[in-house]
């Protein structure tokens, strides 16, 4: 009995798909092919003659291969998006903003560091940092990149869903607030500087690097485990 699932990888061995798809598109096309070799076995053709008709019905293998990625890639790409990035990012920006506001009403406080304004050229503002949902922070990071890496994502999904709960902040401080102090003459234009890497230290560098403190591990073992399957495979 021929081994059609080989005969399709071995003919489609540069298949631009991830590794679970292009299992699937190989199944399918080796079952497809399966039935058209045993309808010409059942009409008498000889083994050999029966398994070069089925081949040579497929035609040039680089037409069907470009075929399959751009038909598969489209009707993937939606479905992917969601599950890949979307509700993992959903899932750690939700998480991340019950956490902060359940510290903030029941504590504890958050930790307050007043800069001295010594040497400074520019007046300083309190650094305010959280600390409780910094430690949070990973294991929401983790859980995130554990979604996203189950429903296939690749590197880029998993970091961007990891570290999702920090960009309306990285946002606001690179586009917001500059906008603001320079629209608003009530604020004093010599706080700008200070303010912006402060509060971009609190609420975006800190909390980044906590997310992905427990999504990066994450993400990095579940790939050599998915390299070392299918070596083994």
């Amino acid at each position: 009995m021929h081994d059609w699932v080989q005969i399709v990888r071995e003919r489609l061995v540069n298949l631009a798909l991830d590794d679970d798809n292009a299992a699937q598109v190989c199944e399918e096309l080796a079952s497809h092919l399966e039935e058209a070799y045993q309808s010409l076995r059942n009409e008498g053709l000889s083994e050999q003659f029966a398994i070069t008709r089925v081949l040579a019905s497929v035609g040039d293998w680089r037409v069907l291969q470009r075929k399959i990625e751009s038909s598969r890639k489209k009707e993937l790409s939606m479905p992917d998006r969601v599950t890949q990035f979307w509700i993992p990012a959903f899932v750690t920006l939700s998480l991340s903003m019950v956490c902060l506001a359940l510290i903030q009403i029941f504590g504890p406080h958050p930790w307050v560091a007043n800069a001295t304004p010594r040497g400074w050229r520019f007046v300083a503002p309190a650094l305010l940092v959280y600390i409780p949902w910094l430690f949070t922070l990973p294991f929401i990071g983790a859980l995130g990149a554990y979604i996203s890496n189950r429903a296939g994502g690749r590197a880029r999904a998993i970091f961007s869903a990891t570290i999702f709960p920090i960009l309306p902040y990285m946002v606001f401080f690179i586009i917001g607030l500059p906008i603001a102090i320079i629209l608003d003459d009530h604020i004093a234009h010599n706080i700008m500087i200070p303010a912006f890497f402060v509060g971009l230290c609190a609420w975006v560098i800190f909390p980044g690097v906590a997310l992905l403190a427990g999504g990066w591990p994450v993400q990095h073992f579940s790939s050599r485990l998915t390299t070392r399957r299918i070596s083994n495979g």
